[in-house]
């Protein structure tokens, strides 16, 4: 591969981790849907309805970590201007996106039946919306007709910009003092939130555990698919220059 140029000449392979972390993120997933459904206990107020929690918060921290990583590839990016940097980029922001749907899917269903409303435009929801839409944005860019390095560049700069938003969706909640998202884990001044029962919290760590696996190994699986699709144009633009030639 050429740093400058972007050509990826050689055949893409599967990498190693990857297979090792598809192996190792079923049997987790088996376990991180038992601990959740049948292990941990049913919540006293809202029964089982709470058991979304592993899930949205774990998607939710997925989604955070996918667009720090857009923004650390596109400062390397621009830097390096190496395409693989670009690659990653690109591929963690559409894993974002699918995390960040279903953050917001699951959100209102376990809302319904905390706040009796499926929506509420509150800060932590209504930021989380604006995040998803800048994202679908980066997206958009890099789906733009043009030379591959404009675009690349254009969603780098992008990236960075958005990834501001991230912190901003994550304190929302306490700098604007919201009454209907539950903050569990940090409070006020102390940072003395309502607190967890052991157990759910093993079963939290765990889903948030397994999550980040399944997010490497899109990832990965991701950039193999992005790097078979340039060799594929480059098999292509070589035969038409033979034709033509």
């Amino acid at each position: 591969m050429n740093s400058k140029s972007g050509d990826l000449t050689d055949i893409p392979k599967e990498t190693l981790s990857y297979k090792i972390l598809f192996y190792i993120s079923i049997p987790m997933m088996v376990v991180a849907l038992y601990l959740a459904f049948v292990w941990t206990p049913v919540e006293a107020v809202m029964g089982v309805v709470q058991k979304i929690f592993y899930f949205h918060v774990a998607s939710a921290w997925v989604a955070f970590f996918s667009f720090f990583v857009v923004a650390l590839f596109s400062i390397l990016y621009l830097i390096k201007r190496n395409r693989i940097f670009d690659l990653y980029a690109g591929v963690s922001a559409e894993i974002g996106v699918v995390y960040t749907a279903i953050v917001l899917t699951t959100g209102p269903i376990w809302g319904r039946s905390s706040w009796n409303a499926w929506w509420s435009w509150e800060p932590r929801l209504t930021t989380t919306l604006i995040m998803f839409f800048m994202y679908i944005a980066y997206i958009m860019i890099r789906k733009m007709e043009g030379p591959w390095e404009k675009k690349a560049r254009l969603a780098s700069v992008f990236g960075i910009i958005s990834v501001i938003n991230v912190p901003i969706v994550f304190m929302s909640i306490r700098w604007w003092n919201s009454r209907l998202h539950p903050v569990v884990f940090g409070e006020g001044a102390n940072e003395v939130g309502g607190g967890i029962e052991p157990s759910m919290l093993f079963a939290l760590i765990f889903s948030v555990f397994t999550m980040t696996v399944l997010y490497f190994v899109l990832l990965q699986k991701g950039v193999y698919i992005e790097k078979l699709k340039i060799h594929a144009d480059r098999i292509k633009e070589r035969m038409q220059e033979k034709m033509l030639g």
